[in-house]
């Protein structure tokens, strides 16, 4: 929180860098909607104020992959952003996703989330480098067209291997070492770059918070990072912290115990054939955790197969994951 009592207003964090502690879990939330469609307020409300209440949740990212914020209108991502802070009681800091396709819009999304309340941007690649690839510095260029006009604190967001829009190290060092850089949430998806890169980064930008995105991989780098920023933080907020402080230990068998008592809630959200899938995944489970009603989404998005929501409110009774009051 920063000094003047309120979580949005940015400050210099414990590591000299304008930001905010995130040595912890931060969830990125789901986006619920009425069954008619529209966004659902009361559910932001239920589900902002419960995740915001758990010691160790240092912030929550919204309108992300998890959040469909690309499917929301520009009036409906303002709404939602207002909406979590008001949730959290400003308590800890709202994130927000920044997804639009150029740096001149991008900054004047980042903009709206400033003025929203949003404490910090989660700055996603220009999609279309998904396909194409970027040009030599184009990344470097995004951040600080956009910090510059928004004066939103970024996040640096490392999109997996397998893509075109992944940065390699040289390109993360240089973004990391940019004003108003402060974190990075790391999606790598290839554990020999992670296992390579990560030291590294550590070692050249010791003031970066570095946080895994990897929902499906949390054990593995749980001993690297200083937190989770995991759309899997929605459903299971209490063993992803204890994961956290064991990784933070460094104590395999007690993280490993965790990880074991979570795989099936793993396997039921996120070993499904696409990984946007995970997202109706997590509203079913909100369901089964009593923070949802039903798991209503929008388009692009499908409803999952038969037989889906059963196997998943199992996985949730098989984690010992009770429902919330």
């Amino acid at each position: 929180m920063a000094p003047n009592g309120t979580a949005t207003s940015h400050f210099t964090n414990p590591r000299g860098r304008v930001g905010f502690d995130m040595s912890g879990l931060t969830p990125a939330p789901v986006t619920p909607f009425n069954q008619d469609g529209t966004v659902d307020y009361d559910a932001i409300q239920r589900l902002g104020s419960w995740l915001g209440s758990i010691k160790g949740v240092k912030g929550l990212v919204v309108l992300g992959h998890a959040g469909e914020g690309t499917f929301l209108t520009e009036e409906e991502q303002v709404s939602v952003i207002k909406a979590f802070v008001k949730s959290v009681d400003n308590k800890i800091p709202i994130i927000a996703g920044i997804t639009r396709e150029g740096n001149y819009v991008a900054g004047l999304e980042a903009k709206r989330a400033k003025e929203a309340g949003a404490a910090a941007g989660l700055l996603y690649p220009s999609h279309g480098w998904l396909r194409f690839g970027y040009q030599k510095g184009a990344p470097q260029a995004r951040y600080k067209e956009v910090y510059e006009a928004s004066g939103l604190p970024l996040i640096l967001f490392q999109y997996p291997d397998n893509t075109k829009a992944t940065y390699d190290l040289k390109t993360q060092l240089e973004i990391l070492d940019q004003e108003g850089v402060f974190a990075m949430k790391n999606g790598v998806r290839n554990m020999r770059r992670w296992d390579t890169e990560i030291p590294v980064i550590r070692k050249a930008r010791p003031d970066t918070y570095i946080l895994s995105c990897h929902d499906e991989y949390l054990l593995h780098t749980s001993f690297d990072v200083d937190g989770f920023l995991v759309g899997y933080g929605n459903i299971a907020p209490e063993a992803l912290l204890e994961l956290i402080d064991a990784g933070k230990a460094h104590d395999y068998p007690r993280a490993r115990k965790i990880h074991d008592q979570l795989l099936p809630v793993t396997k039921a959200v996120y070993h499904r054939g696409s990984h946007m899938e995970g997202t109706v995944a997590l509203k079913h489970a909100l369901v089964a955790r009593g923070i949802l009603e039903h798991a209503q989404i929008r388009g692009t998005l499908l409803p999952l197969e038969d037989g889906a929501e059963v196997e998943i409110h199992n996985a949730i009774k098989s984690a010992q994951l009770p429902r919330v009051a």
